[in-house]
């Protein structure tokens, strides 16, 4: 498979929503409990900047395969070179094998972003997520045990890192 990735524009940001409230219902992906707006994603894909990119995946054809984001780790400058990635699928092209480019794509990207460390945050009930990072040599740096609700459910969550040097 062969995909392309461009910078994210405004009118990507429909469909970077449309994708992300697919994720929601699962209690898998994300916190969120209910779907998001463009609305209140406009500030966050505002500060997808300089070296913290919002990627659009598309196929050779332009089919919108997903989204890649580089997000600032905690938001103080030493700690600059340490993002959190988001990797996002659409429901058609999930368990093909894509989110194995896009992570090998982020961290062959990261370099010259002046990134040295990739964090995933990941649900511990994440079991595809999880082997995902880990297959390429995500560790796991983290257990937060219990700190999230969904339904009534407790999760916890994965930290995973992994050094790009």
């Amino acid at each position: 498979m062969s995909l392309k990735y461009r910078i994210a524009t405004q009118t990507d940001l429909p469909k970077i929503v449309e994708i992300y409230n697919t994720t929601i219902a699962s209690r898998v992906v994300t916190a969120d409990t209910t779907p998001v707006t463009v609305n209140d994603r406009q500030r966050w894909f505002e500060e997808h900047k300089g070296n913290r990119p919002l990627w659009m995946v598309e196929t050779e054809e332009g089919a919108i395969v997903g989204w890649l984001s580089f997000q600032s780790f905690y938001g103080r400058p030493a700690y600059n070179a340490t993002v959190e990635i988001s990797i996002y699928l659409d429901p058609a092209f999930r368990g093909k094998g894509y989110g194995r480019e896009v992570l090998q794509y982020a961290m062959d990207a990261a370099p010259e972003l002046k990134i040295k460390t990739l964090l995933g945050f990941i649900f511990a009930h994440n079991i595809p997520s999880l082997q995902l990072f880990k297959s390429y040599g995500f560790r796991e740096w983290a257990n937060l045990p219990n700190i999230a609700e969904l339904d009534g459910i407790e999760r916890s969550l994965m930290i995973l890192g992994k050094r790009i040097d």
